[in-house]
């Protein structure tokens, strides 16, 4: 499997003034399941426009992102639900990628009966175990039934990683995904990323502008 961007480009135009913002210019990148990509860039440089560009979240004013050859933006309905399985988001605020309303494990249970990875609540829950687990938070009925208030912020990033792995990705872009964690805490995260890479084949799409992370993450820089 080999995710694209190829000399994407994207422009905003506002009605409120005649200048456009040019946001990302001819961005090429490639990554693959088992790599560590990481995107680094100042802010306003047009990192977070590329990765949702990567997530089909935005379309290309130029260019295209492609799915081994296959063009995101061609793909019908079912093309882009198969898509969406396989390049999966983890977001840099884990508080406001969560509804404070929704236990762990309905945040991470709607997922998999939207996407039919579970025909049961039964499976579902037990589905849910298992992610929760894979991340580091064992054993996972400590944290089912838990509000995203009721966790720490490392806890709630570990959370959302554990969504994205719960449909089986082959790359998840992760936009920041550790800026806003303490070093002890953000080491923590980077470990179990690092330990879904080994043990499942996952690839990332990691964007930051966080140096010394990437020195010590990273397979290939753009």
């Amino acid at each position: 499997m080999q995710l694209e961007a190829l000399d994407v480009s994207k422009t905003f135009r506002s009605r409120r003034t005649a200048a456009p913002v040019h946001a990302v210019r001819n961005a090429t990148l490639t990554a693959r399941p088992g790599q560590f990509v990481a995107i680094v860039g100042e802010s306003g440089s047009g990192k977070s426009t590329l990765a949702r560009l990567l997530l089909d979240l935005l379309e290309p004013t130029e260019g295209s992102v492609r799915l081994d050859g296959r063009e995101v933006g061609s793909m019908d309905r079912a093309g882009k639900r198969a898509y969406r399985r396989s390049v999966q988001a983890v977001l840099q605020d884990p508080a406001g990628s969560l509804n404070p309303r929704k236990r762990v494990s309905r945040a991470i249970g709607e997922v998999i009966r939207l996407q039919g990875m579970a025909r049961t609540p039964a499976e579902t829950r037990r589905r849910v175990s298992e992610v929760l687990e894979l991340v580091g938070m064992a054993p996972a009925g400590d944290y089912l039934d838990r509000f995203p208030h009721e966790l720490s912020g490392g806890q709630r990033q570990r959370v959302l990683i554990a969504r994205a792995i719960a449909l089986d990705p082959r790359i998840i872009v992760a936009d920041e995904a550790v800026s806003a964690l303490d070093a002890s805490v953000k080491a923590g995260v980077l470990a179990v990323m690092a330990d879904l890479k080994d043990r499942l084949g996952v690839g990332y799409v990691f964007i930051t502008h966080d140096l010394p992370v990437v020195a010590k993450v990273a397979d290939h820089v753009y």
